[in-house]
């Protein structure tokens, strides 16, 4: 059960480190608020819906995706147009003077939770990467070995998204003109833009 522990761990931790729409959601979000607790809505959604893709992923659904182009390229198109309207909104967010975002810190708990599920569960990336990586690598476990690799994927994904907002909010509290956050959205941004355009490729190469 150890190394099933720490393949889920190490691979999670790969998945979910690179800088996508999903973490500079929640980073923004922690940096936008007075209080952690501000952010907590972004937060929680965007672990639940992790550990719901993680679930999703170590019983099978994986191989219904994978088997089905059609589904594969469904969620690519989607995935497309909503990074180019991602990227839009964080390209053009103005920092506030608390170094979050004018917007970002109009956002109602509510609206919080309906945007984290979107940037968690309409982003291909995140759903390619949890049902085509973590779906396949927990084939080869069962049982014990099988629930340990699981609740080390889904740990990480929790201590990440928390650990991001406190990171946020630790940026936000010093960059109070808001410049670095501003050049941090900008360049956020760019990156999404880049994603959708790859995955536009990968579409049309279909």
């Amino acid at each position: 059960m150890g190394a099933a522990w720490l393949h889920g761990m190490i691979l999670a931790l790969g998945l979910i480190l690179p800088l996508g729409v999903q973490n500079v959601f929640i980073f923004n979000q922690g940096a936008a608020r007075r209080r952690l607790s501000g952010a907590l809505p972004a937060v929680i959604t965007a672990g639940i819906c992790d550990t719901a893709l993680i679930l999703l992923a170590v019983t099978g659904v994986s191989l219904i995706v994978l088997n089905f182009a059609w589904l594969k390229n469904l969620i690519f198109l989607a995935g497309v147009v909503f990074l180019v309207y991602m990227g839009w909104s964080i390209f053009r967010s103005a920092p506030g003077q608390s170094g979050g975002t004018s917007g970002d810190r109009q956002i109602s708990p509510k609206k919080q939770i309906l945007f984290a599920a979107s940037v968690s569960l309409l982003n291909p990336h995140a759903i390619l990467d949890i049902i085509g990586v973590i779906g396949p690598s927990s084939i080869s476990y069962s049982g014990r070995e099988l629930a340990g690799f699981t609740i080390a994927c889904i740990t990480v994904s929790w201590i990440w998204f928390f650990g991001l907002a406190l990171a946020g909010k630790a940026i936000g509290n010093l960059d109070t003109g808001g410049r670095f956050l501003k050049r941090l959205n900008q360049a956020s941004a760019l990156l999404i833009w880049g994603i959708a355009l790859y995955l536009a490729f990968q579409l049309i190469g279909e």
